[in-house]
């Protein structure tokens, strides 16, 4: 009888361990484990493509210090004092910083390739210099994506490996369009003019997206506009007497965190057709504009000073910005930390400011739908309940 009843333990313990492995199996199956990242967009995901791209009598500023100064302790293309938003990205999957394509030779891209290029547009360079909107760089969202399809050869070798490179990827969509407003936007252009180009920037976004959903791609992370007005660049060109135009809480411009949010949710509604259509495929949406605002509403809380708006590196003005002085020329320093500004150059944020947008999308409300990014270790818990578990013969 006590032989029998063992013999029903064991075999209900193997019952049951079999039944949490299965569990375990089942619920990684909707986990995502990213292999590698695969990155376009502008200056705000760069991580040194403008800089390989550009001759040595043509630099970007982003060549010379104080860029880079905080963490890497050198100028490397990337426009901040140190990591970009991508960076912790990278950082929370376990990957490598995700090294620019542009201007490699026989680089190592198995872990991740960057598109992304400074002063990019979403539409065709040709398209916006017809409007009359001068674009310094001929690099838009479509080059990006002819010349990661170019590479794929290179990158992973035969098209079935490519499927499967691509799908085991976290592609990173952006932050790509702001310049196709801010370009019409710094030659002073009517609002109604440059809110006609929302709806073409949005479309070629999901166009893009579409595209790489039929190369394979699984899972994307699209992020939306920041809140333009409260730019310090266009804080100082749009200046004016009227304090009605600004924001009493943040000091930002109203007008023009509208329009950032009117971008915004178009490509939000945008997004929710696509998913509509490739219910297969994780499209996250990345509340840059909000993850962003809240370091003006309450800089304090976030570690920030309360004088937000004005640049750490810069000179000259109520925002430490100067349109002919900008950070990286001569006589123009940073301030003493970093840390405490939100805003770096006048365009673009310091490694603080990025750390704590990346914080608020990877663990955070920032991310929509909410991304499960703590299932990435399920396949350690895994691992770690096969080697444990023991199986009982009949």
């Amino acid at each position: 009888m006590a032989s029998l009843d063992s013999h029903v333990l064991m075999k209900l313990v193997s019952l049951l361990l079999s039944s949490l492995f299965v569990t375990i199996v089942s619920s990684e199956s909707q986990c995502q484990n990213f292999e590698s990242i695969i990155s376009f967009g502008d200056s705000i995901a760069d991580t040194g493509n403008l800089l390989s791209l550009s001759d040595r009598y043509n630099l970007p500023m982003s060549a010379f210090p104080p860029y880079g100064e905080t963490f890497f302790h050198h100028p490397t293309g990337r426009f901040s004092d140190g990591r970009l938003i991508i960076d912790f990205i990278a950082e929370f999957l376990g990957l490598p910083y995700v090294p620019p394509y542009f201007g490699s030779i026989n680089g190592n891209f198995e872990k991740g390739v960057n598109f992304a290029v400074a002063s990019a547009t979403a539409l065709e360079s040709s398209f916006l210099e017809e409007r009359g909107y001068h674009c310094p760089h001929n690099i838009s969202l479509g080059i990006q994506l002819k010349s990661f399809k170019e590479s794929l050869p290179n990158l992973c070798g035969l098209p079935s490996d490519c499927r499967d490179m691509i799908g085991n990827a976290l592609i990173l969509m952006g932050e790509i369009g702001a310049n196709d407003y801010n370009f019409p936007f710094f030659e002073l252009r009517p609002l109604d003019e440059v809110e006609e180009l929302v709806p073409l920037v949005i479309s070629t976004i999901s166009s893009a997206i579409t595209d790489l959903i039929g190369m394979g791609g699984r899972t994307f992370l699209v992020p939306g506009g920041f809140p333009l007005g409260c730019s310090v660049a266009f804080l100082t060109l749009y200046q004016t007497s009227n304090m009605d135009e600004y924001d009493p809480l943040t000091g930002c411009l109203k007008w023009l965190n509208k329009f950032g949010e009117y971008h915004s949710e178009q490509l939000k509604e945008e997004l929710k057709r696509l998913r509509k259509l490739n219910p297969h495929v994780n499209i996250i949406y990345a509340d840059y504009y909000n993850a962003s605002l809240r370091l003006g509403q309450e800089p304090t809380k976030y570690g920030f000073i309360n004088r937000h708006l004005a640049a750490c590196c810069g000179v000259g003005g109520p925002y430490n910005f100067n349109f002919s002085r900008s950070c990286g020329s001569v006589g123009v320093e940073s301030c003493n930390d970093p840390s405490k500004y939100v805003a770096w150059d006048g365009l673009h944020m310091t490694e603080a400011a990025h750390k704590s947008m990346a914080d608020g999308l990877l663990n955070g409300p920032y991310a929509i739908p909410p991304f499960n990014w703590s299932c990435l270790s399920s396949k350690i818990k895994k691992k770690e309940v096969i080697r444990n578990t023991i199986f009982f013969d009949e």
